[in-house]
């Protein structure tokens, strides 16, 4: 059975002069609206706690004058998830997620958004982005990605690499393109940077949507972030709160993560057909630096 994704929402496909010039911030474009974007790190998506809050909770007392700490079991779970996630062949994961933009006056406003995603290793990938910015399509048939944008009707397809992995890697560093929920993908591989993480607790257990989760709370330079992993045989990442340390609004973004371990698809669920009157343009690649002495 072919897996049928929602179609409703807005689209803010850019367009300009024939090409397509998808920024690593797609997903959350604006205009008058000052973006203070979430980025990646770690490979992960990232949350709020604070060291007073979370010791708090974990019934510790902050010590100003000790460095922060940083909790083996904390970090095995964090080891212990990817590796997880790296034995699912196929899935299909819903996000529901809502980012804090920061006006130029320093008020946040909140938006919302939803990704449904089905993947199965090694190479095919299907998305589907629609919030208060957009409504896009990501489509990934091992031999071809292809963007579209519902209301617009434009679309874009280029040849692509032969795995998800590859495809992650040649979006980055070709066209600036971030695909929704990658860090699922790099979750526990050697792009995790775990190394970069200075403060790791665990904060103890909670719930998501009624499945019992284990929650923990992380530091790095510029960012707060929390992960809740779902506790039995299946250690997945149900939560995720990001909350970025360098603007004044310290804006957050979080996820709540709902799971499919047995999608029923086709090949057909990935292979872009375009409907009626589609236009197809073309995907702006970076331009490089030019080398120094080549000026």
């Amino acid at each position: 059975m072919n897996i049928t994704l929602a179609s409703a929402g807005r689209s803010n496909v850019e367009a300009q002069d024939q090409s397509l010039g998808w920024r690593r911030a797609a997903l959350f474009s604006g205009c008058r609206i000052r973006r203070v974007l979430v980025v990646t790190v770690v490979g992960v998506l990232l949350g709020y706690l604070s060291p007073s809050q979370l010791f708090a909770k974990s019934g510790k007392q902050a010590d100003s004058d000790k460095a922060p700490a940083i909790d083996p079991s904390a970090m095995q779970a964090l080891d212990k998830m990817g590796a997880y996630l790296r034995t699912l062949h196929s899935f299909q994961v819903k996000a529901d997620m809502t980012t804090d933009d920061v006006l130029e006056d320093g008020e946040a406003i909140q938006s919302s958004s939803t990704v449904n995603l089905v993947a199965s290793r090694p190479n095919r990938l299907r998305a589907e982005f629609v919030g208060d910015d957009g409504h896009r399509f990501f489509f990934f048939d091992g031999k071809n990605f292809t963007i579209y944008g519902q209301i617009t009707n434009y679309y874009a397809t280029v040849p692509a690499p032969p795995t998800i992995t590859e495809l992650i890697q040649k979006l980055g560093d070709k066209y600036a393109i971030q695909l929704p929920l990658v860090d699922l993908f790099e979750w526990g591989t050697k792009d995790s940077d775990i190394n970069k993480i200075k403060a790791a607790q665990d904060v103890g257990p909670s719930a998501v949507d009624g499945v019992t989760c284990e929650q923990y709370a992380f530091r790095q330079e510029n960012l707060d972030w929390q992960v809740w992993i779902q506790m039995g045989e299946f250690p997945l990442p149900r939560k995720i709160v990001i909350r970025t340390l360098t603007d004044d609004a310290k804006p957050q973004h979080s996820e709540v993560l709902s799971w499919n371990l047995a999608p029923s698809f086709s090949d057909d669920a990935f292979t872009f057909d375009p409907p009626p009157d589609a236009k197809r343009i073309k995907i702006a690649e970076i331009k490089s630096e030019p080398a120094e002495g080549n000026q």
